[in-house]
């Protein structure tokens, strides 16, 4: 009961960093096409009080937690007014890519770090292996650190892949929505209010999964070197 505790709280702390990062990279990309409006609510911050949400935030990833064993996690959507930007349309692609990239940025980084553990130390690979399955945690420095390295790159390519799923209010919308135009825009409409309807069908069926563990199996390999 202790290991879960421990873990869903590092689970947690990775989940509500990563949504931090992913908003307030959207936020200072729409800052740079000249619209404030995130800005000015104080939306580019790491800080997750800026950006968490009751239901999304703390509530969905418990949730996921007591039946898959990880947690995702969504923050309030940062506000962008396109009317502000100098042009919309290439503001609507950068503002909305921002946020998946941010993410496999962060992943990026921490795959390099475990590249640097495995050279200096490739026993903690073996002892992260260990933490994972539940044995037991390591002693040492490193132990914790591998842990919750796993879990930062797991969560944020994660997080980056899920928000480039092209329905509405996702991220990867507005990135086809920029690329396509008027007829995307056209299916859209139609789907739009139902778009939070199929994402809970997509998590509550086997198609999310289906999705995300080839890119998982892709992810271990880069971080156990295989």
């Amino acid at each position: 009961m202790e290991h879960k505790v421990v873990d869903f709280a590092i689970q947690l702390a990775v989940v509500l960093f990563a949504i931090s990062f992913h908003e307030s990279a959207h936020a200072y990309a729409a800052l740079k096409f000249g619209d404030t409006t995130a800005r000015d609510l104080g939306r580019i911050s790491l800080n997750p009080l800026r950006h968490i949400d009751p239901v999304g935030s703390i509530l969905v990833p418990l949730m996921l937690y007591l039946f898959s064993g990880l947690i995702f996690g969504a923050a309030k959507p940062t506000p962008v007014d396109l009317r502000n930007t100098r042009d919309p349309r290439l503001a609507n692609l950068v503002v909305s890519a921002a946020g998946p990239a941010s993410n496999f940025l962060l992943a990026a980084l921490g795959i390099l770090g475990f590249a640097l553990i495995r050279r200096l130390d490739p026993s903690a690979m073996g002892d992260l292996l260990e933490a994972l399955q539940g044995n037991r945690f390591a002693s040492g420095a490193l132990a914790p650190i591998t842990y919750v390295l796993f879990f930062f790159v797991l969560v944020n390519v994660m997080l980056g892949v899920f928000n480039l799923l092209p329905i509405p209010p996702l991220d990867g919308s507005g990135v086809l929505l920029s690329l396509g135009g008027a007829p995307v825009a056209r299916v859209f409409a139609v789907i739009r209010p139902f778009g939070f309807l199929i994402l809970i069908l997509l998590i509550a069926t086997p198609v999310l999964g289906n999705l995300f563990r080839p890119i998982q199996g892709v992810v271990l390999r880069l971080i156990f070197g295989a």
